[in-house]
């Protein structure tokens, strides 16, 4: 893989990051202004849907966004739906900077349920470093301190539970389905039922308050669109660790926007949170190249999460 299409990989995906973040300022800058959480979430998929449909219509083509599996779909969007309600919850509720922090516990999830869900072997390496993310959390947090909010924690945890739920389902429905199918039709069908509730949470806004609406639809779909897109030019493993810019894009927002910097608590729990991530993809890298190389297998073998036997029934 050439060096050019590796930093257009990252490049996209620090846009990808800069994006989300930024919308999520706009979230609570609406909130500010009057915007309730049902609003939110209708604009933010209503305005995505024009946005996925022209970025579908350059690339594979309309054709592409046939499915045959729309009761996957409606499952993704009752999961997708209920995320988002928490990832909102989380931004509505916490400073940004924790809020993003927080955030970084999806491969934490994502390593428990592969364990205790999907039975996936996971040996003391994984599982120390999901204990070091969990210290890190608590770091965080500080439960019972009134350091931050324990019920926007609370809800900034489920929301990455969710999110690591969405990865596993996402992965069944990646089988058969292109990208650009799977975020239209849970942008598309995520507007009717959100539709039926919009009434009885509508407010009137002023014209900088719909433009910040519009906007978060809009950032939220380019910001799917180039997250997506970072990994046709470079594998997961080398455009994750852009993400946790998130934590600088919201300190800068927040300080910027709000006039709140992170705590000194989540300035030290933050990096635990984030060096646990980096350690269970890069664990999960190694594994997955030890299954393909007798050469690596064997030095995988001195340091290894299972027992020799284990390791060679797996290949």
């Amino acid at each position: 893989m050439g060096g050019d299409r590796i930093l257009t990989g990252l490049g996209l995906r620090l846009i990808a990051v800069t994006l989300l973040t930024g919308m999520g300022a706009m979230l609570k800058l609406a909130q500010a202004r009057g915007a309730n959480l049902a609003e939110l979430m209708l604009f933010r998929q209503l305005f995505a849907v024009p946005v996925v449909v022209g970025w579908v219509a350059i690339g594979p083509g309309l054709a592409t966004l046939r499915t045959r599996r729309i009761g996957k779909h409606l499952l993704r969007v009752t999961l997708g739906l209920t995320g988002m309600s928490f990832t909102f919850g989380a931004l509505l509720l916490l400073p940004l900077a924790e809020a993003t922090a927080i955030s970084f516990t999806v491969p934490i999830f994502a390593t428990i349920l592969g364990a205790l869900v999907l039975r996936e072997p996971t040996g003391w390496h994984r599982w120390g470093a999901v204990a070091a993310g969990f210290v890190g959390v608590l770091i965080v947090t500080q439960p019972g301190g009134g350091h931050i909010p324990l019920t926007g924690a609370l809800v900034g945890l489920t929301s990455s539970l969710l999110i690591a739920i969405i990865a596993i389902q996402l992965r069944q429905l990646g089988r058969t389905e292109n990208a650009g199918t799977t975020v239209f039709w849970f942008s598309a069908l995520s507007v009717p039922p959100l539709a039926v509730i919009y009434p009885f949470f509508a407010g009137s806004h002023d014209a900088t308050t719909w433009a910040l609406l519009v906007a978060i639809g809009m950032a939220g779909a380019l910001g799917q669109i180039a997250f997506t897109a970072a990994l046709r030019f470079a594998p997961v493993s080398v455009v994750m660790p852009m993400d946790y810019s998130g934590l600088v894009w919201a300190s800068i927002y927040g300080w910027l926007i709000f006039g709140a910097l992170p705590g000194e608590w989540t300035l030290i729990g933050a990096p635990l949170i984030i060096a646990s991530g980096l350690y269970i993809f890069w664990r999960e890298r190694r594994l997955g190249l030890a299954r393909t190389s007798p050469l690596i297998a064997a030095d995988e073998r001195a340091d290894a999460d299972t027992p020799p036997d284990v390791a060679q029934s797996r290949r």
